[in-house]
């Protein structure tokens, strides 16, 4: 059986897949921003989530290998299988897997022997340095998890288990849901404790996954007996998932960069702030991220079997779709700022400075839409080469700089380090998808191929 991606409506084909993507990445974005939530409220201190959000940068650059391997593998399987292809797409998958592994222990093994020089250049003061060390030490014995149950989920996504790919992410969030608020206040662990739950709810999705990928079920399974290293196909899937690796690893950098320049010019309390801020992005950007990642099968694979007006179909709706769904969240966060704000912290001083700091970084947030949805099709399509420059346009040309220089500009002071957001949302935003929309859009009947 194979999930024909060109038969039937190209909106039904993506909200098939987008629905279940949004609920697991929603999901898993949870298992992170749960602990935020826990340790938000211990003690009415700001410093445990402070010193957890120090911790940022580092595990948003374990997902953005996860992301380097994991989505440029899976949008070449699904142009292969709209080609015929199923030896080559199990080929991709499987060479895939092996670097999964590979960029898993080394993360793991780097991180351990430089983890208290990273956290301090992150930003981590002598107060939160113990949570935030106390923190990762634990989190990171988990990287290889993170690998496989992250990267190798793409592969069941791309092969239209949706519903399979949800399982995945419901289950590591359902494991981490309970056991945090048990290890963090019933065993009284604190940091450590919200650590391990998490590496304890990942190693369950991991061994879903390959339960899944090396059983029956599966179109492509994952079987390394007989496996060849393919340098030329390596080079492929990296150069594809290089995109999303910036774009991740830019947040990283744009991490360190706000944390460090919020210490010294407002201390622990707007780093808290951001740590914040960071939060609630994260998990209303999910639906937008499920939206492009569940269209990007459907690209793929209807470009590989030449159905251009059904690539555009799939192109208009996702943009269409996410710019209407980014409008609503701006609403609601310019409206109703307080309850999203003290889902991670009740106290009066922080809800203070947080509130117009969130009207700050949230402007103009349905512009974010459109880097998403332009990166995406680039991606889909195997044009790395462009979507890897908009991740470093919008990020590193727009975005690093301005936090470094708009907070002492006109004593914008910390609130130069929340507009530079909004900032490149519009540049990176408009630069991004009218570019594709003139060198891919109108020009599919040419390129398809």
């Amino acid at each position: 059986m194979q999930n024909d991606f060109s038969k039937g409506s190209v909106p039904g084909n993506i909200m098939r897949l987008a629905l279940p993507l949004t609920v697991a990445q929603l999901v898993n974005v949870l298992y992170n921003v749960v602990d935020r939530i826990f340790l938000g409220h211990i003690g009415g201190s700001i410093l445990p989530l402070t010193g957890v959000g120090l911790c940022l940068p580092v595990i948003t650059v374990i997902s953005a290998f996860s992301g380097l391997f994991g989505m440029g593998g899976a949008p070449i399987c699904s142009i292969a299988r709209g080609q015929g292809q199923l030896d080559q797409a199990e080929k991709v998958q499987n060479t895939a897997f092996l670097l999964l592994l590979i960029a898993g222990a080394t993360l793991c093994m780097v991180g351990e022997l430089f983890l208290t020089p990273i956290l301090s250049l992150f930003g981590a003061s002598a107060d939160t340095l113990p949570y935030a060390a106390g923190y990762l030490r634990i989190y990171l014995v988990g990287t290889v998890f993170v690998m496989v149950s992250v990267g190798m989920n793409y592969f069941i996504n791309s092969q239209g288990f949706a519903r399979t790919g949800m399982l995945t992410v419901l289950l590591g969030a359902g494991i981490n849901l309970v056991l945090d608020p048990v290890f963090i206040f019933g065993l009284d662990m604190g940091v450590q404790g919200a650590a391990l739950a998490t590496v304890l709810a990942q190693a369950a999705s991991a061994v879903w996954v390959l339960r899944f990928l090396c059983g029956p079920k599966a179109i492509l399974r994952l079987r390394l007996r007989g496996f060849r290293w393919d340098g030329r196909l390596v080079r492929r899937i990296t150069g594809l998932g290089l995109a999303n690796f910036i774009a991740l690893g830019t947040n990283g950098l744009v991490q360190i960069v706000c944390n460090t320049t919020l210490q010294r010019v407002g201390g622990d309390l707007y780093v808290g702030v951001m740590t914040v801020l960071s939060s609630i992005r994260e998990v209303v950007q999910m639906p937008v991220s499920g939206l492009v990642n569940g269209a990007q099968p459907v690209i793929g694979y209807n470009y590989g079997a030449k159905q251009t007006d059904r690539v555009r179909q799939a192109i208009r709706f996702t943009t269409a779709a996410g710019v209407g769904y980014t409008t609503l969240i701006w609403a609601a966060l310019f409206f109703f700022p307080a309850a999203f704000i003290q889902l991670f912290h009740d106290g009066t001083d922080l809800l203070e400075v947080a509130r117009p700091a969130l009207h700050l970084y949230f402007f103009g947030y349905f512009m974010m839409s459109l880097q998403f949805a332009g990166q995406s099709v680039f991606q889909a399509l195997g044009r790395w080469r462009q979507a890897v420059f908009f991740s470093l346009f919008r990020k590193v040309v727009i975005v690093v700089p301005l936090t470094l220089w708009l907070p002492y500009v006109a004593g914008l002071g910390v609130n130069g380090v929340f507009l530079a957001e909004p900032v490149s949302n519009f540049l990176g935003g408009l630069a991004c998808f009218c570019t594709m929309y003139w060198t891919v859009y109108r020009r599919l009947d040419q390129s398809a191929g």
